[in-house]
C-alpha cells in the first residue's frame, strides 16, 4: 500500500445537512482501522472541522475541550451537530455533539479567538535526533506481516518517526514515562490554516497514550491489551503546516486505577510551539500480563 494522506482528508471532508438539535449540522465517514472501533483523532478532527465551519474567518480555534462516550464504528457515518453558544467581539465559543446509531459518542466544547499582539513565553524545544537520521514507521517494521503493522506503516495519513525508538511490537529502548515522535502528513496538503489545525487535531491522537506503555514496557501488539480514549483537550498557539516536521513530545502525568494521563507539545523546526495536549486514557490487560 502506498503512504499517503488520504485517510485523513476523507475524515475530514464533511457533509452539511439541515440541522435537529442545534444550528448546524454535518455528516462524517469514519475512516478504516485494523480494530472493530475507530480513531479517536477521526472525532476530535471532524469536530474541529465541522465547528471552524461556522464560524467567522476573523477568528481560529484555540482550544477543545473533548469526551469519548462510546465507541464509533469503523466506516459508517457520524452526525456533528454544532451549537453556536457565542459570538463576541473577540471570541466564539461552539458546542459540538457526536451521534452514531441515534446515540452520542462524542462532546465538545471548542473556542475561537481573534488575533492579537501580546508578551510572549513558552517553554524550549528539545534537542533531539532530526527527523530525516531517524526510520519511519514503515522502515521499523520491515518482514512484520499482519493489518496492524501494515497500517501503522502507511494507513495513518502521516509518518511518524520516534526518537526514542517505538513501541509498536515491544519497547525499545528505556521504559521512561516520555518520548518524542517526529511527524507529518505523507502529501502535501492545501494551504489553507484550519486544515493544518484539523491535521495536527488528527494525528496528536496516535501516540499520545504511549508513554504510558514504555513506562511499563508494554507493546501495541502486547496480547490483551486494551486501551481506549476517555477525554481530551487541546490548546493551538501558533499556526503552523501539518505537511512539515512537527516535533511531538510527550511525557506521563499519571498512571493509576487503570487510566493514564499523556501531556504533549508540539514543536515546529524553529522551535516555536505550536500546540499542548492533554489525555487520559484508559488501559487494560485481559490476558497474558506482562
Amino acid at each position: 500500500m502506498t503512504a499517503t494522506s488520504g485517510t485523513f482528508l476523507a475524515a475530514v471532508t464533511l457533509r452539511e445537512v439541515p440541522a435537529e438539535l442545534y444550528d448546524r449540522a454535518f455528516i462524517a465517514t469514519s475512516q478504516y482501522v485494523p480494530w472493530p472501533k475507530a480513531y479517536g483523532g477521526d472525532m476530535v478532527a471532524q469536530a474541529a472541522s465541522a465547528a471552524m465551519a461556522t464560524v467567522s474567518d476573523d477568528r481560529s480555534v484555540h482550544s477543545m475541550h473533548s469526551y469519548f462516550l462510546r465507541p464509533v464504528d469503523i466506516d459508517a457515518e457520524v452526525r456533528y451537530e454544532v451549537e453556536v453558544v457565542r459570538d463576541g467581539r473577540g471570541y466564539s465559543t461552539r458546542h459540538v455533539r457526536g451521534m452514531q446509531n441515534g446515540k452520542g459518542v462524542y462532546l465538545c466544547i471548542a473556542s475561537f479567538h481573534v488575533q492579537e499582539t501580546s508578551g510572549e513565553y513558552q517553554p524550549t524545544m528539545p534537542s533531539v535526533t532530526a527527523p530525516d537520521d531517524l526510520p519511519s514507521s514503515a522502515e521499523h517494521l520491515v518482514g512484520v506481516e499482519s493489518a496492524a503493522a501494515d497500517y501503522w506503516s502507511t494507513g495513518r495519513s502521516f509518518d511518524h518517526r520516534h526518537v526514542d525508538g517505538p513501541v509498536y511490537l515491544t519497547v525499545d529502548g528505556e521504559h521512561t514515562p516520555h518520548q518524542a515522535v517526529w511527524v507529518k502528513a505523507f502529501d502535501r496538503l492545501d494551504d489553507d490554516p484550519a486544515l493544518h489545525r484539523a491535521a495536527i487535531a488528527y494525528v496528536c491522537d496516535y501516540t499520545i497514550l504511549e508513554p504510558m506503555l514504555r513506562v511499563q514496557g508494554i507493546g501495541w501488539a502486547e496480547p490483551g491489551l486494551v486501551t481506549a480514549s476517555l477525554d481530551h483537550s487541546m490548546w493551538f498557539h501558533r499556526e503552523a503546516r501539518a505537511d512539515e516536521w512537527l516535533l511531538y513530545v510527550q511525557e506521563l502525568g499519571s498512571l493509576q486505577n487503570g487510566r493514564g494521563l499523556g501531556i504533549g507539545r508540539f514543536f515546529d523546526r524553529a522551535g516555536h510551539l505550536v500546540a499542548t495536549v492533554a489525555q487520559e486514557g484508559m488501559i487494560r490487560q485481559t490476558e497474558g500480563k506482562h
